[in-house]
């Protein structure tokens, strides 16, 4: 009985043996490339942390230095995050918060300059929209109208079509074009939530142009 059992085996491994010799090559690269795929998986999973958490910190320090009024720290804070770490939300949120702070400092080339990175750089459509917001007020102030237009005329984000409208209609009112301003604050008081306190605002330039905001919430239905 043992030699036949042992004759059984001897077949098993022989049959074992044939198998592998035809396909244990492509066992072990199947093997190795889908462990290899794992590994690289936690790998790029464990680098984005890390490079979440550096660029995290960077974004820390740079608020620190803003709120202590250290402009050559903000500007240093922010030329690191933008270099080591471009593609995070923290280096985009850094060059958003480093814009306002240049800008309070008068520093508003260099404030446009960081809101041009975010706008050109970030894939995220809310952080595009508030940059090319703040580039055209910051363009607005040195009478740089065409070129404040001009970032106004992307496409906006639902959330902000009624405050491009504004920005637009307020350049327009500066250039001396009461139509064009009107029909811009007509598009933002029909954009802008009826309950959001800014569409106060809307009115009353609305008005100073003539124009009755009453009637437009009339001609509307009521649902602006």
């Amino acid at each position: 009985m043992s030699q036949h059992y042992d004759l059984q085996e001897q077949e098993q491994l022989a049959q074992l043996k044939h198998f592998w010799n035809q396909f244990g090559n492509l066992i072990t690269w199947v093997l190795i490339i889908g462990l290899g795929g794992f590994a690289a998986w936690n790998g790029w999973g464990y680098w984005q942390r890390t490079q979440s958490a550096q660029a995290s910190a960077l974004y820390d320090e740079l608020e620190r230095a803003a709120r202590s009024r250290e402009t050559a720290r903000v500007e240093t804070a922010l030329g690191d995050v933008k270099d080591r770490f471009p593609r995070t939300t923290y280096a985009h949120q850094a060059a958003l918060a480093a814009a306002k702070h240049l800008s309070e400092v008068g520093k508003s080339e260099s404030a446009q300059s960081a809101l041009d990175w975010v706008a050109t750089n970030s894939k995220d459509e809310g952080y595009q929209a508030i940059a090319r917001l703040r580039m055209a007020t910051l363009l607005v102030e040195r009478k740089a109208y065409d070129e404040a237009l001009k970032q106004l005329n992307h496409a906006f984000p639902k959330s902000f079509e009624g405050l491009a409208a504004d920005r637009k209609g307020d350049i327009f009112s500066l250039q001396g074009k009461p139509t064009d301003a009107r029909t811009e604050y007509t598009k933002a008081f029909k954009a802008l939530d009826a309950r959001a306190e800014y569409r106060r605002l809307i009115e009353y330039k609305l008005s100073a142009l003539g124009v009755d905001p009453a009637s437009l919430e009339a001609a509307s239905g009521g649902k602006t």
